[in-house]
């Protein structure tokens, strides 16, 4: 039996079939969440240190471990890497889908 291989579109959400706004906002949430999550276990911190750090209850960070992205806004996310010492930046790219610019 041969497998069906489908080629990604680059964006895991957009292969769910999530729309294309939607995929774009999860793929930003998704990286800045797994940035806090791998800071957070590089430091070895404890769930009630990285409240603390935070500026969040425990239960909040559990829910940040557990990958819960439904619960976290993009500026919330953004709020956790400044308080752990790093500083957020886009890197914007045209999509070839948009207009032309004069």
């Amino acid at each position: 039996m041969k497998l069906k291989v489908t080629r990604s579109s680059g964006n895991v959400f957009r292969d769910l079939g999530f729309a294309p706004d939607e995929a774009a906002h999860l793929l930003v949430r998704s990286d800045l969440m797994i940035k806090v999550q791998k800071l957070i276990a590089a430091r070895r911190l404890k769930q009630a240190e990285a409240a603390k750090i935070l500026r969040v209850t425990q239960p909040r960070v559990s829910d940040l471990l557990r990958g819960r992205i439904d619960l976290f806004s993009t500026d919330a996310l953004i709020d956790m890497l400044a308080r752990l010492g790093v500083r957020v930046r886009f890197v914007l790219k045209p999509t070839g889908r948009g207009l032309k610019a004069a």
